[in-house]
């Protein structure tokens, strides 16, 4: 029978979570692990609020922790919670889809450990996190179940999973655990397990930090793109006609998780520039104040003009930040002077 019930979720899954585990029958034959994206160095009470929802007892293993029928597994803040032949692994691997605990690194180590024992389910979220995870479980020959995205709370990840992975079901939450009551009753079909993908085996390596699998040539090829985090080349995976990146130290991303940390960056560095920009009309207004102090025109001049560049470069940069429409060149001009004159 499948016995290993992978859960993701993101924004909006405590709730989606909670009512699916208080819904599982009374003894459920399985072990079931649940990856929820979580601030890093938050306490997650996720255990607490499960073993509450439901009858079977929920918490945060710890590393090494061999694997029990009847438990409910959370991954802990700042980890990935790997599924190994028989026990946990928590690691501090290099993040995926810019989130440490992610649901892929959980999917993919559970499908490369059970094979068709495994049932992954992606609840709400938003992006895309889970979809390239729950492609691995059905490669290795286990059960994709999504919730329907118009039940959703957040319906980014359950739609990514849809259009792009071999689903099996698209149910509520409450028919997901109608139907996990009854898998769990089924014997498992006859034939062996999927082989793993040379790709695949060294993507589980490179979540437990591998020293071997971060040193091995990359799967893919080189792209034009940098990793948001180190900087460093992104290489390009074609899973299944589903684009992915991963750098060299292991961080991973899926194309829509990229965009979103590439916008991220653009954002960071946007407010970096003004406040350099501020500071810089702010020191030339004050040197120009100081020239004119100790009678040198000609350089308060030089340091008023100088200030006036810089803070019409601020105020352009702002209204683009904020959405406006750029100062003309008499309303820079206008507000330059009233700032140097409140100097």
């Amino acid at each position: 029978m499948p016995d290993i019930i992978v859960i993701g979720a993101s924004a909006g899954g405590i709730g989606a979570i909670s009512k699916l585990v208080g819904q599982l029958a009374g003894g459920f034959p399985a072990s079931i692990f649940v990856t929820i994206h979580i601030p890093e160095h938050s306490r997650s009470m996720l255990p607490k609020i499960l073993s509450q929802k439901g009858a079977l007892p929920a918490l945060a293993p710890v590393d090494g922790e061999a694997i029990q029928r009847h438990r409910i597994y959370v991954a802990p803040p700042d980890r990935h919670m790997l599924i190994k032949r028989g026990y946990i692994r928590l690691v501090r691997g290099p993040r995926e889809n810019g989130v440490r605990p992610s649901i892929d690194p959980m999917f993919r180590t559970a499908a490369r450990s059970y094979g068709k024992r495994v049932v992954g389910i992606v609840l709400s979220g938003a992006l895309d996190d889970g979809t390239a995870g729950l492609i691995a479980i059905k490669k290795q020959g286990g059960i994709a179940i999504v919730q329907d995205p118009n039940e959703a709370l957040y319906d980014g990840m359950p739609r990514s999973a849809i259009e792009n992975a071999d689903i099996d079901h698209v149910l509520t939450i409450s028919q997901i655990a109608e139907l996990l009551n009854e898998l769990v009753q089924q014997p498992l079909e006859k034939g062996g397990d999927e082989p793993l993908s040379d790709d695949m085996e060294q993507e589980t390596d490179i979540a437990e930090l591998d020293l071997n699998a971060l040193r091995a040539d990359k799967p893919g090829a080189p792209s034009r793109f940098s990793c948001p985090e180190c900087q460093g080349v992104l290489w390009e995976l074609d899973d299944d006609n589903i684009v992915r990146f991963r750098c060299r130290v292991g961080h991973a991303y899926s194309p829509e998780t990229l965009l979103a940390q590439q916008t991220n960056s653009v954002d960071v560095a946007l407010w970096a520039g003004l406040r350099a920009l501020e500071e810089n009309a702010a020191l030339m207004s004050r040197m120009a104040k100081k020239m004119r102090e100790h009678g040198n025109k000609r350089s308060a001049i030089r340091f008023d003009k100088q200030a006036n560049g810089a803070f019409g470069q601020a105020e352009t940069l702002r209204r683009l930040i904020l959405g406006r429409e750029p100062l003309t060149v008499a309303e820079a001009e206008t507000e330059s002077q009233l700032v140097i004159a409140e100097e």
